[in-house]
């Protein structure tokens, strides 16, 4: 220890209870048989030490003589102790012992003299009250020692520790330094006196979660230790798992303190959950212990050694806590430890301190006979015995202080410093540090303190002072390391990620492969090198899946399965029209409106944009046929020109003949505005030229059919409907039934023409561009008003078709409306059912398909008359003879 003018600094540590291994002493020791201890509730704790330093205050066989203090009292078994003006002291759990269950079968205080080690609480009171006595008697609250001055205790890695000697020490206000996890205390007084060397927990919780969702990681189990620090986690901190997406397989606790005669229970407890371990379908296990229970979790190695669990052994990845640090005990030395390959565990964030190694040379001399705890642990780790210990008696080999630390296997003693004992370091400094600010602040006070009387007395009325600037301590430690405490008493440091690799001969590495830093964001809370990680050898070298089902593929999504976790999922395939562009997708989702779904629906694709065009083999075969018709209407108004004054074609009004045929002619080509890019011309042209066109085809048509009623009847003799037979006629049903159609069209294209337009949504992969119509009503209107001249002249000309006459033309113009009704009234149907620029190809269809059936059954057997047979092209021959 270093010395200084006004004493030196020693540390007093009171070893007892867990003997495990810490980062600066890996210790292999016998099977552990733990005690269960009380939970006593505060007020009982309180009366049970009120009764204790009653009883332990009246012992007989106590006395001070010159000093010099002596007692037959029970006190620590194990410790170490230097002495000094300034005391440090320490209660630390390290030792397993085997203890006998109180029989109550004599007076409980010779039980608990007869067998010391029965309560861990007991002896953590014990401890406490021990250090606030003379180092070598015990005599509660009376210290004979001038030089014995406790300023602070140090205490871990349990909780429980920290928790129960808090009942004792806040009393006396002194300052207590943890460097396990933060202990439950119920008592908030009590909490003033704690500086935790342990960062926050919740960060570390936080930096778990990170971890399980950087790997998606969403179904693991749950192995947790009964003590209140577990269920603070289970009660505060568990909820964030499932608001993150991640559910829990099976929630197991473990017992971690029982009676020695309990181990059969407790080891059939162990089995059970190694078993529910091993058949579980999640590959992570997250084991939320501290210290005690590495021992036992290192069974999960050789369980099938001492049990028929008839459960296959299977690789996990097993996520370790900051609390939970590597130890065993002695008959697990020789066993392997391929059960932590692996794993991934947290610890204090540490960097190499210099001379460390140097500090561990110097502690290759056999321990002082005084040091009972450095000689079990010297004995324990080189299996060898002192003359006067009883312990390893049996292996025949006493300790020749030639053994060195380095020839220890790793399991047993590790050489390299890690959290915990990164922590006791720090913590021993902070409070070097805090005592020299405090001593320095009160520097005008030295005159005072001329003698070691006056010293001790000072400082006994002031060390509650310590914790003002215990709590502002700030420093760089010889690591470089900044080291001061938050706003809520705890180390602002972070977690280093440990990756484990075993090595057959007993042997491993601890691999730093993250860190969790404090003073980030959520978001950037957690930093990783998964490429460096050693994953167990099941996994081959692979990331491990820890699902409760297998993802769902691209272009699938999630559906939940009753009565299971929400992490246990169904895959159901996209809808038509959807995507799910990521695995596990909770929902599938459209594309955008100019996207559609590839055929996996696993992205999205740019629509291409179409439109009946001249290329495609639809828009050419439409084109040529409306060439051809038009071919063909042009060489029969040829040959009725050309035999105009043939008896054919002057009958039933050859002026309406001509028109007929031109506006055949017009409705074949204005199917050409139909095909092409639509732009504001066409648009605007082709739906107003076809109703028009067609309106006045009817016209003619119904004028037609008209004259040839009239005309017979104007036949009969007194007839007065023969003034009505002429051109007067015709040209007012034709001029009449255009000028509606004119106006219903001139009515559209005032209140809402047809425009160019793109369609997105018909054509699941094109954006077609049409022309839209502007107003459907207008539209059906005009297809209406056709559709009432088609049925009148239908009627008439069917009324008409028995006239006697050799050539009788209502019965070819009742044929051709036929076909003409036929294939408007289906085209709405049609029309309605398809899509996209088919759509326009059904329109151009029904245009020439009607157009076509009146030029053929109207005109072609007069061509064939005129054509082929002009000898019945006569006068006589169109007058049917009356018997």
């Amino acid at each position: 220890m270093r010395h200084e003018e006004q004493g030196c600094v020693s540390l007093f540590f009171l070893h007892f209870s867990a003997f495990r291994s810490s980062r600066r002493k890996s210790q292999n020791v016998r099977l552990p048989y733990i005690q269960k201890p009380y939970q006593f509730s505060f007020g009982l704790r309180f009366a049970l030490l009120l009764f204790r330093l009653w009883l332990l205050m009246w012992l007989p066989q106590v006395m001070c003589h010159d000093a010099k203090c002596t007692n037959n009292n029970p006190s620590i078994k194990y410790k170490s102790y230097h002495s000094g003006d300034l005391i440090i002291g320490g209660i630390i759990s390290l030792i397993y012992m085997i203890s006998n269950l109180i029989t109550f079968q004599k007076n409980p205080s010779e039980e608990l003299l007869d067998d010391p080690f029965n309560f861990m609480a007991t002896w953590t009171y014990l401890a406490s009250m021990e250090l606030l006595s003379s180092h070598d008697s015990f005599i509660p609250n009376y210290r004979c020692n001038i030089h014995q001055n406790l300023v602070c205790v140090i205490a871990g890695p349990n909780s429980h520790n920290s928790r129960v000697m808090a009942d004792i020490l806040s009393i006396y206000k002194i300052p207590q330094l943890t460097y396990g996890s933060a202990p439950v205390i119920d008592n908030i007084i009590h909490e003033v006196f704690f500086h935790h060397m342990f960062p926050n927990e919740h960060l570390q919780i936080m930096g778990i979660l990170q971890l399980l969702l950087h790997f998606r990681w969403i179904w693991i189990g749950l192995v947790f230790q009964e003590n209140e620090i577990s269920e603070r986690f289970l009660r505060e901190e568990l909820i964030m798992f499932s608001q993150n997406g991640i559910c829990f397989d099976y929630i197991k606790e473990f017992p971690t303190e029982i009676f020695s005669d309990e181990m059969g229970e407790l080891l059939d407890n162990f089995i059970e959950i190694y078993k529910v371990i091993m058949t579980s379908t999640s590959n992570v296990v997250l084991l939320y212990s501290e210290n005690q229970l590495m021992a036992f979790f290192r069974m999960v190695s050789s369980v099938s050694e001492v049990a028929d669990t008839a459960v296959e052994k299977k690789d996990k990845v097993w996520i370790l806590p900051a609390q939970m640090e590597y130890t065993s005990v002695p008959f697990q030395r020789d066993r392997s430890m391929d059960f932590i390959h692996g794993a991934l565990s947290f610890a204090v964030s540490s960097k190499e301190l210099l001379g460390f190694n140097r500090f561990l040379q110097m502690r290759n001399n056999v321990p002082e006979e005084k040091d009972s705890l450095s000689r079990i642990f010297w004995e324990q780790a080189f299996e060898c015995s002192f003359s006067k210990s009883t312990l390893n008696r049996e292996l025949g080999k006493s300790c020749t202080g030639e053994e060195k630390l380095e020839t220890l296997p790793d399991s047993v003693f590790e050489l390299s410093m890690t959290g915990q004992s990164y922590s006791i370091y720090n913590a021993i400094y902070v409070v070097a540090h805090a005592l020299q600010d405090m001593l320095t602040s009160y520097s005008k006070h030295r005159a005072m303190a001329s003698t070691g009387i006056r010293k001790r007395k000072f400082l006994n009325h002031q060390v509650w002072q310590l914790h003002h600037h215990l709590r502002k301590v700030s420093f760089n430690n010889s690591a470089g390391e900044n080291i001061f405490f938050d706003q809520n008493g705890k180390v602002a440091t972070g977690f280093d990620i440990i990756n484990w690799v075993t090595f057959p001969n007993q042997s491993f590495l601890r691999i730093k492969v993250g860190k969790v830093n404090p003073s980030a964001q959520l978001e950037s809370l957690l930093s990783l090198s998964a490429d460096n990680i050693v994953w167990a050898n099941l996994f081959n070298q692979s990331q491990p899946l820890s699902l409760c089902n297998d993802h769902c593929s691209l272009g699938y999504s999630k559906i939940k399965i009753e009565w299971k976790p929400f992490c246990c999922y169904k895959c159901l395939r996209c809808p038509a029209g959807k995507i799910a562009n990521q695995t596990d997708s909770d929902d599938c989702f459209p594309c955008p409106e100019e996207n559609y779904p590839n055929k996996d629906q696993v992205l999205c694709i740019k629509k291409h944009t179409t439109f009946l065009s001249y290329k495609e083999p639809l828009g050419i075969t439409l084109t040529s046929v409306a060439f051809f018709f038009s071919l063909i209407s042009t060489m029969v108004l040829g040959i009725f020109i050309k035999q105009w004054d043939t008896p054919i074609v002057k009958a039933n009004n050859r002026n309406l003949t001509y028109s007929l045929l031109v506006v055949l002619l017009l409705s074949f080509l204005c199917t050409l505005l139909f095909v092409g890019q639509p732009d504001q011309v066409k648009c605007l042209m082709r739906q107003i030229a076809f109703g028009i066109i067609f309106s006045v085809a009817l016209s003619c048509i119904l004028a037609k059919t008209a004259i040839v009623v009239l005309a017979f009847m104007a036949t009969k003799p007194g007839s007065k409907i023969r003034k009505w037979v002429g051109k007067r006629l015709a040209n007012t049903i034709v001029l009449s039934c255009t000028l509606v159609q004119v106006t219903i069209c001139s009515v559209w294209l005032a209140i809402s023409p047809p425009f160019p337009d793109s369609d997105i949504h018909s054509m699941p992969e094109e954006i077609v561009l049409e022309c839209n119509e502007g107003s459907g009503i207008m539209f059906y209107i005009v297809l209406g008003f056709m559709g009432f001249l088609a049925a009148i002249s239908f009627t008439v000309a069917f009324l008409a078709r028995k006239l006697p006459d050799s050539f009788n033309e209502a019965k070819f113009i009742t044929f051709s409306m036929l076909v003409f009704c036929s294939v408007w009234v289906s085209f709405v149907p049609t029309y309605l059912s398809t899509k996209g620029k088919y759509m326009v190809a059904v329109e151009i269809f029904s245009i020439l398909a009607s157009a076509a059936g009146l030029l053929s059954f109207i005109f072609f057997p007069k061509c064939f008359i005129i054509v082929m047979r002009p000898d019945l092209n006569r006068k006589g021959k169109l007058i049917k003879k009356q018997n």
